[in-house]
């Protein structure tokens, strides 16, 4: 029988394990693998933490790790916490994950979708006005063909609107609940 000691270096083997794979995929958010440790460190330590707790336990510079935090706080994966006494500002993980996917997701492919869309019809404004400008058969040909993809795009990206408003005002969940709770 392992003891106790083998035991907990295989748990926090286990856990940091995780805590890599996690991490690694933390790239499909727009976040760094390093800010995707602290995030895991966080999450795990089940407790908030200061910014000498996070440098310590992943031996990075203080400054990464308010770097770190600033970040996952923007995207709503981690939040201020208070401890009576504590002078130091503390932080713990949103436990929600269900929160700050839909947060997170929603406002960085808004933001994308929007721009894409304002400059789609942007676009078709500018052929608009080339093609009354123009005498020239072919182009107003192949002009008129670029304004129907860019009128495609255009549903596409209002459809991705409001697909985002689906996820973000969480009515994503009357289609696909979350589980029950463990």
């Amino acid at each position: 029988m392992p003891s106790n000691e083998e035991n907990w270096a295989k748990y926090e083997e286990s856990i940091e394990k995780f805590i890599q794979v996690i991490a690694k995929n933390m790239n499909l958010y727009g976040i760094t693998s390093s800010v995707g440790r602290l995030y895991g460190a966080l999450y795990f330590a089940g407790r908030p933490m200061t910014l000498d707790d996070m440098r310590d336990a992943l031996e990075m510079s203080k400054t990464s790790m308010s770097t770190g935090v600033r970040a996952l706080a923007e995207m709503k994966m981690v939040e201020p916490a208070y401890k009576k006494g504590m002078r130091k500002d503390l932080y713990k993980s949103e436990e929600d994950w269900y929160k700050s996917f839909t947060a997170l997701f929603g406002n960085k492919w808004e933001k994308t979708t929007q721009s894409n869309l304002e400059e789609a019809e942007e676009t078709i404004e500018e052929l608009h006005q080339l093609k009354e400008e123009s005498d020239d058969p072919e182009l107003r040909q192949q002009i008129e063909q670029d304004i129907d993809r860019l009128l495609y795009a255009c549903d596409y990206y209002t459809w991705l609107l409001r697909f985002l408003h689906v996820v973000e005002s969480g009515e994503i969940f009357k289609y696909v609940p979350k589980p029950p709770k463990r």
